[in-house]
């Protein structure tokens, strides 16, 4: 049998996933599936994104990497469309099907542990979420394990010839990165010579600023369906999501914004 697009993209198997699970198959449930399912999509297209881009990072491929990570960003773009869309949902709508999702929680979702922990935003307690021996736990743990972008790019700019403290490029990969004045002497000279890098820099601001917008469009989607109320599988939710605001997964590339002097580049 010849290749169709049907069977290329596994349509008749994709289409049969969507299953509501609420008495009297509540209306919106159906969105809440396909939304979230498009997300676990998006996610594992931004980790295989991602990894490329970490990849040509530690072989200081930068101009291949840009595009890549030009990619990256315009999907962090549907990512807050996405809300949108559920935005569109009432509150009483959801919570006519709510109840029925159990211990079941975006808490969960390994995937995106997996794009926090590439991202630097590294917790070892959010790993006990996800079950003791499942696939999905052993692709976070190695994550957790595994250096992050920001060390990949630090790593790069050494082999460069730039003078990036040996303690930022030893540092432990399972910590939180960290902000840090000696890289950011580096970036503000990076900055003032090479128009190339400093562009490169700009792009990863631009996907840590997205990351962050996305958060707070999905804190705000939060609060509009359950207001105060826990999260599904027992989380703080709204209250717990306000907790993961800010936190830039660059530091360094804020920090540098107030110490900017003109100097009549063009």
């Amino acid at each position: 049998m010849s290749l169709t697009y049907s069977s290329y993209l596994k349509l008749d198997e994709l289409l049969s996933l969507q299953e509501p699970i609420s008495e009297g198959k509540a209306h919106d449930e159906m969105l809440f599936i396909i939304v979230h399912q498009t997300y676990e999509l998006w996610f594992k297209e931004v980790l295989h994104e991602l990894d490329f881009l970490q990849t040509l990072m530690e072989k200081c491929e930068l101009p291949k990497a840009q595009l890549s990570l030009k990619r990256s960003i315009a999907i962090l773009k549907v990512f807050i469309a996405h809300m949108d869309v559920l935005e569109t949902m009432l509150p009483l709508h959801f919570l006519s099907f709510r109840d029925h999702l159990g211990t079941a929680s975006g808490f969960q979702s390994a995937q995106f542990r997996e794009l926090e922990f590439i991202m630097g935003f590294k917790r070892r307690e959010v790993i006990r979420a996800l079950p003791e021996g499942a696939a999905a736990r052993d692709r976070v743990e190695r994550r957790y394990r595994s250096p992050t972008l920001w060390d990949a790019f630090l790593r790069c700019l050494a082999r460069s010839g730039y003078d990036i403290p040996q303690a930022a490029l030893d540092r432990d990969v399972t910590q939180p990165v960290a902000p840090s004045s000696e890289v950011q002497k580096v970036l503000l000279r990076l900055y003032s010579g090479e128009d190339a890098l400093a562009y490169f820099c700009e792009l990863l601001l631009d996907f840590d600023e997205g990351f962050q917008e996305w958060r707070y469009r999905h804190v705000k989607m939060v609060e509009r369906m359950i207001g105060g109320r826990s999260g599904t599988g027992g989380s703080a939710g709204a209250e717990y999501l306000r907790g993961t605001l800010f936190k830039p997964s660059f530091p360094d590339l804020w920090a540098i914004r107030t110490e900017f002097k003109h100097d009549d580049r063009t």
